[in-house]
């Protein structure tokens, strides 16, 4: 799940500043998750546009907004969208260019984009991966340690571990202290923190079509 958080209002509205009428989209995966999309973030946004002295011509969550088909079915085709200056976006970046890709008018994010992670509870999310393109995640007991170790450390522990948190960031669990105990709780052989993980292909295409790099 991409975890997003609310850009500043007036950031936004310092990006629509030459534009009054103004459609608003949300999106109903990721961003409807975090509560940042979703149609009660899309209300606020409304709200403090018109608040503005803005004028709303209408607002949509969509299902999946980095979904093209979707944008072309849902916005290009919407008259209130069409009746918009701009379209301010509560979603991440790929939804936002997606919807860019479909309108012909300008298209502006309303979230910042911050990681790839997971949901520990309402408003907690964490980051377990780095889209890193050569997943490692059977070689280190399934803790990545690009994104769950503070030093990125892909080939054993810094050895600076205190009671199983991390010397960099206490609040942090260390990966690699995890990896020991969940390998040790499996009853598996404990070689996370001694096997060498060779130099990885990080290349990672652009597009794949059906399938295909």
């Amino acid at each position: 799940m991409i975890i997003t958080v609310a850009k500043p209002l007036d950031e936004v509205l310092k990006n629509i500043q030459p534009y009054t009428r103004i459609f608003v989209v949300g999106c109903g995966a990721c961003a409807t998750k975090c509560q940042t999309g979703d149609e009660e973030a899309v209300k606020k946004m409304v709200l403090a546009l018109e608040a503005a002295g803005k004028t709303v011509t209408g607002s949509l969550v969509m299902d999946t907004a980095c979904d093209m088909r979707l944008a072309k079915r849902d916005i290009a085709k919407s008259v209130p969208a069409n009746d918009a200056e701009v379209i301010v976006m509560l979603a991440c970046g790929a939804g936002t260019q997606a919807v860019g890709t479909s309108v012909d008018k300008p298209v502006t994010p309303g979230l910042n984009p911050v990681f790839v992670g997971t949901t520990e509870r309402i408003g907690v999310y964490r980051q377990f991966c780095a889209v890193c393109g050569d997943c490692m995640l059977e070689q280190t007991a399934g803790v990545c340690a690009v994104s769950r170790c503070a030093k990125g450390l892909v080939n054993g522990p810094c050895g600076g571990v205190i009671d199983g948190k991390c010397e960099v960031d206490s609040s942090r669990d260390c990966a690699w202290a995890l990896m020991y105990e969940r390998q040790k709780k499996r009853g598996k052989q404990v070689d996370a923190l001694t096997r060498f993980i060779a130099p990885r292909n990080v290349h990672k295409p652009k597009e794949i079509i059906k399938g295909k790099l």
